[in-house]
């Protein structure tokens, strides 16, 4: 059995009889299943900063324009705050995930001399295949759901080495501007949590380059080359997930919601919200509330 195998079917085992549809609850501090039994339509999400290790199966996910597709053996990094389309292509589908954590990772570029040179921050979401040692660590951290006396004190330890071998590895340029307090990346994830919580009112670019702590020019220039997108558009995608989050527990207020995450026009919030989730807000919610499981993000 290869160790990818057995990762799969330790991980199945503490899934239980029921196999679980979407993330399911966070099985012990750092870790997390994510399964679907069918195919998905494209779903709207947020992916926050992650190491999520293909198990089974195979997904795509779109940021902007780019779709990066990805399978049993791969392992998706994340490093911000991102608004995707993600579509289960292969199923079953099985994954884990891991949230990266900037201060750990600061923690060991410090003890390993790592300085970072000032470069253009790199694109937010990359795929890469495994190797024997990072499903090695993976395996030992879910054995520790069999053993919740020893989590508490092992659990981190083995995080923390899942990030160092990601800093030695394919993908230690992402890795090293997470840690990098003062870096570029670090910029535009202030100007990204900005929009995430002011997401409703009307963005000017002057006052998010003054968060960011940079000029507009380079604001657009990072921002674009971390997340695919301009701020405006971040923007929209998170109003328009947000709306749809409100729709399915507010019901058929369509103005109403509109207004909620910042629309003036009840007709361009419509059509804007029919052109990311495939219909206009009133025969979307029809279509959920007939089948609940297109809801449940993956």
């Amino acid at each position: 059995m290869s160790r990818l195998h057995e990762l799969a079917d330790l991980v199945r085992r503490h899934m239980g009889e029921t196999s679980p549809e979407g993330v399911g609850p966070v099985t012990l501090p750092g870790l997390q299943i994510i399964a679907s039994s069918g195919v998905t339509e494209a779903q709207q999400l947020v992916y926050e900063p992650m190491l999520c290790l293909i198990l089974d199966g195979a997904k795509n996910t779109t940021l902007g324009a780019e779709t990066h597709p990805y399978r049993a053996g791969q392992y998706l990094v994340v490093s911000a705050d991102l608004p995707v389309s993600g579509q289960v292509i292969a199923a079953p589908y099985l994954a884990v995930g891991i949230p990266l954590d900037p201060a750990v990772i600061a923690d060991l570029m410090m003890e390993a001399g790592d300085a970072l040179p000032e470069a253009p921050p790199v694109r937010a979401l990359a795929v890469s295949d495994m190797d024997d040692d990072l499903i090695d660590a993976v395996i030992r951290l879910v054995r520790l759901l069999d053993r919740p006396q020893e989590a508490p004190v092992l659990a981190p330890l083995i995080r923390r080495e899942l990030m160092w071998r990601l800093l030695a590895g394919e993908r230690a340029d992402m890795m090293r501007q997470i840690g990098a307090e003062g870096g570029r990346l670090s910029q535009v994830r202030r100007a990204i949590r900005w929009l995430r919580v002011h997401y409703a009112e009307p963005m000017r670019i002057e006052r998010l380059a003054e968060v960011a702590g940079m000029s507009e020019t380079s604001l657009h220039r990072h921002f674009k080359a971390v997340t695919a997108m301009s701020p405006l558009q971040y923007q929209k995608q998170i109003r328009l997930q947000e709306a749809r989050n409100l729709l399915l527990s507010r019901g058929r207020d369509v103005a109403g919601i509109g207004f909620t995450v910042g629309y003036d026009s009840p007709s361009q919030f419509s059509r804007e919200y029919a052109r990311l989730f495939g219909r206009p807000p009133g025969r979307d919610l029809e279509r959920l509330r007939a089948d609940p499981s297109l809801a449940v993000v993956v």
